[in-house]
């Protein structure tokens, strides 16, 4: 056997040290790169890019439903304007996913007391039989007595559930009712032999007779029941009507459902690094809306916001030294496909990741960021803290950073991620209503968000040193997004 010389095993000890000492280095951004974040920050604050292409977008094309007619318009649209930002690179990628489509919905109660129903037909239900379903309403007051329910008591009836969401700054009442209650709910009621399904609409205004829509749990190959959501004016009134102690029977037509399939595509651009060109750094938004509205808010402002801080980084002197990379993900609204399909793309470059967030939850300003990074990179974590305090922005170093919808894919896979919480008081307000429209949009919070973005991500893109991303690295962080 051939032995190394004490020479050679000396300065391979070296060099496995000087890894080692390398990877637990801790995670730092020069002071250049700090100086100009703060320059960026102020700029975007005053940028406009971000509100011209979010009133582009829903001025030119409008409702963007995934597989829509306005759907292959909005791509076209979306890389035009990314090659007219200065992209380097503008590419698509394929995303296959079931073609729901909306033809018309209408309800009413027939007894005791006959009136309409202002309501709206959920992603994935299928639609009524010819001449509409008429049944019995029996009421639960949430998902919990549902599930405890007797079959004998659902069976051949439609099921409603009207627990009402409650606003709060962070949201966080959507994952009590949209979530369970307009996903899993239908499902569990099918099971139990329901002819159908009605809820309160998941949605925090109260007076106004618009009802939110949202996907169910049904899967492709499901046979499903009809749902729909009531606005919350109409859910009162039913629950007056049932009050009386009498049968109530309402009937519903709903001309929906599943017809095939469709592929559509993730729109990328990027502004490529001009030291680590293939390390990136992802930011995003998704391009698909619900129907009602023209996609203002959700997400035709998280297009935005990436695009916009995308576009102030490139217009710097010199490039960042990594890659840019923005993300208008297809379909996330029935279902995360654009994210689930880039992430099962990706996995295997999960490590060229630097960091990574989404933004999708509209335009209110940015008040909380939150990261799920290597404990060397929370220093570097804290210069960008530092940067972004000045506009608004609170570091809470116990909570994880999800990455926001369909980057959440990614970050399952296990790329370092940020949360960057938006003021969302009125958000459920106008989410996934007719009333998701631009003059929800102020432009100066729409800004505010910029700036986050272009910061974050420059200082990701100088850093010396990664923020973790490896397979599996953050399979426990506890993120929930």
């Amino acid at each position: 056997m051939h032995r190394p010389s004490l020479t050679l095993l000396a300065a391979s000890l070296m060099l496995a040290t000087g890894l080692a000492c390398a990877a637990d280095a801790p995670t730092t951004i020069p002071a250049a790169a700090v100086q100009t974040a703060e320059q960026l920050r102020d700029k975007a604050m005053h940028d406009d890019t971000a509100y011209k292409l979010v009133e582009g977008l829903t001025t030119e094309i409008g409702a963007r439903l995934a597989g829509g007619p306005n759907d292959p318009r909005a791509r076209a649209w979306m890389i035009a304007k990314f090659k007219a930002l200065g992209f380097d690179k503008v590419y698509t990628e394929p995303v296959t996913y079931p073609l729901w489509v909306r033809h018309s919905e209408h309800g009413a109660i027939v007894a005791p007391f006959p009136q309409p129903l202002t309501l709206i037909a959920l992603g994935y239900s299928p639609g009524t039989p010819k001449g509409g379903l008429t049944a019995q309403v029996v009421q639960f007051p949430n998902l919990d007595a549902l599930k405890a329910a007797d079959p004998a008591t659902v069976k051949g009836k439609i099921v409603y559930i009207g627990e009402r969401m409650q606003r709060y700054k962070d949201g966080r009442d959507y994952g009590r009712i949209g979530s369970p209650i307009r996903v899993a709910g239908p499902v569990i009621a099918e099971a139990k032999g329901a002819a159908g399904y009605l809820l309160r609409s998941a949605g925090t205004d109260a007076n106004e007779r618009i009802p939110h829509t949202g996907v169910t749990g049904f899967k492709p190959g499901d046979k499903g029941i009809p749902a729909a959501a009531l606005s919350n004016p109409d859910a009162d009134q039913l629950e007056r009507v049932l009050a009386y102690g009498k049968p109530v029977t309402v009937k519903l037509d709903l001309d929906c459902g599943i017809e095939g399939q469709y592929t559509g595509a993730n729109v990328i651009g990027e502004i490529t690094g001009s030291k680590y060109p293939d390390q990136v750094v992802a930011i995003g938004g998704h391009l698909d809306s619900w129907d009602p509205g023209t996609g203002a808010i959700d997400d035709g402002a998280g297009v935005a916001i990436a695009a916009g801080a995308a576009k102030v980084i490139h217009d710097l002197p010199q490039r960042p030294e990594r890659t840019i990379r923005v993300i208008a993900f297809a379909n996330e609204e029935m279902g995360l496909w654009g994210g689930r399909a880039y992430a099962e793309k990706h996995a295997a470059d999960v490590s060229t990741f630097q960091l990574g967030s989404e933004s999708d939850f509209g335009s209110g300003p940015v008040w909380r960021m939150s990261a799920s990074v290597k404990p060397q990179a929370r220093g570097a974590i804290e210069q960008i803290a530092k940067v972004l305090a000045p506009i608004g922005v609170a570091y809470d170093p116990k909570r994880p950073g999800g990455g926001g919808s369909d980057l959440s894919q990614m970050h399952g896979k296990g790329m370092a991620a940020l949360s960057l919480t938006q003021d969302g008081t009125y958000y459920f307000d106008w989410h996934h209503t007719a009333n998701d429209t631009l003059d929800k949009i102020d432009p100066k919070q729409l800004a505010q968000n910029v700036a986050v973005y272009a910061v974050f991500s420059y200082m990701a893109a100088q850093a010396n040193g990664d923020f973790g991303s490896a397979p599996g690295a953050f399979a426990h962080d506890g993120a929930e997004e």
